[in-house]
């Protein structure tokens, strides 16, 4: 019992570092070198403070910004979904279909959050007459606060694992749970420098501007 519950709270340690503004905490130039070429206990690779090993669900939603809605809308793009993906009441869901995190003691190693959040087999689309781009296959890398994925054109695949969107946990909220689930709200999503070109290229355009805020995430982890 006690095993599960020490879990239970590292997950939630572990998922309450998924969405924040994560940059690397030192440089490989600022560990300390042995004195006078002896061994040092510092060069013994830290164990994380929390894991999770295999994450298995639940989703990440995002509610989409009104800005962003009324771009597309000038734009004459019709979002919509692919795969397992849900467009409901605004926001939207996208399975976690995998990945796994670990947090390290900040200043112990020089990126102190790793792992990835997969979510694959759903993505976003959108359409303008006979052109249907989509964003699929999300990876978030929690380490540098990004978002990957692949991006087709009318169904023929044009990059795989484009930075798409950057993360920016500036507003997030305190982390909350309902049962054995981590939930974490308040997270900006914004199309990256790479994204809004390729955009812009699809779709004949120059309105797609890099940190345009897509709208605001939600990511439900079940830690158990």
């Amino acid at each position: 019992m006690r095993t599960n519950h020490k879990r239970f709270i590292g997950g939630l340690a572990a998922a309450a570092l998924l969405t924040l503004p994560l940059t690397a905490c030192g440089t490989e130039n600022e560990t300390d070198a042995p004195v006078n070429g002896g061994s040092s206990a510092s060069a013994e690779a830290p164990e994380p403070v929390a894991s999770i090993d295999a994450l298995t669900g639940e989703s990440t939603a995002i509610a989409l910004d009104q800005g962003f809605v009324d771009a597309l809308t000038t734009l004459k793009l019709t979002p919509g979904v692919t795969g397992d993906a849900k467009l409901t009441d605004g926001s939207l869901i996208f399975p976690i279909t995998g990945g796994n995190v670990s947090v390290f003691e900040p200043g112990s190693v020089p990126n102190y959050v790793v792992g990835q959040i997969q979510h694959e087999n759903s993505g976003l689309s959108l359409t303008a007459g006979d052109t249907k781009v989509e964003l699929t296959n999300f990876n978030v890398d929690p380490g540098v606060s990004r978002v990957y994925g692949d991006v087709s054109v009318n169904g023929k695949t044009v990059v795989t694992s484009a930075f798409l969107f950057n993360l920016d946990g500036s507003t997030l909220e305190p982390l909350k749970t309902e049962g054995t689930n981590a939930i974490l709200t308040g997270t900006q999503v914004q199309i990256s420098d790479v994204a809004a070109p390729l955009l812009n290229d699809t779709f004949k355009t120059d309105a797609v501007k890099p940190g345009l805020l897509v709208g605001i995430a939600t990511i439900t982890v079940a830690t158990k």
